[in-house]
């Protein structure tokens, strides 16, 4: 069974940096697409920045120029490094992989349990 976890989320003042990570354990499966999203109180979970298997990103045009997302194959990790933080960043960050079996083909989205970033003085 794959669980994706997080770790790396914390309180930071406004202009400061955090390196969220998400790894996936487990055995037997490929990884395609990885994602972070995030979800402020009361407002809808937004897609905060993607990375293909092959290395190809996207961002939300709020995060462009602060935020970069990287991976690391062998290690079936996800990174978001945050730099320049905002208080309207602060929202609780999950990761996402459309992940398979290499025995069958059974793509689909998986979810990390999710990890607090508070910007705020």
């Amino acid at each position: 069974q794959v669980q994706l976890v997080e770790s790396g989320g914390g309180l930071v003042q406004p202009g400061g940096s955090l390196r969220l990570s998400c790894a996936a354990s487990g055995s037997g499966f490929n990884i395609y697409a990885m994602r972070w999203y995030r979800q402020a109180p009361g407002k809808q979970r937004e897609l905060v920045a993607s990375i293909s298997n092959s290395g190809s990103t996207n961002y939300v045009d709020s995060v462009k120029g602060r935020f970069t997302i990287s991976r690391d194959n062998p290690k079936n990790t996800v990174y978001l490094q945050m730099n320049s933080l905002k208080p309207e960043d602060t929202a609780v960050y999950y990761c996402n992989a459309d992940i398979t079996s290499k025995v069958k083909y059974d793509l689909r989205p998986y979810w990390g349990q999710g990890t607090q970033v508070t910007v705020s003085s």
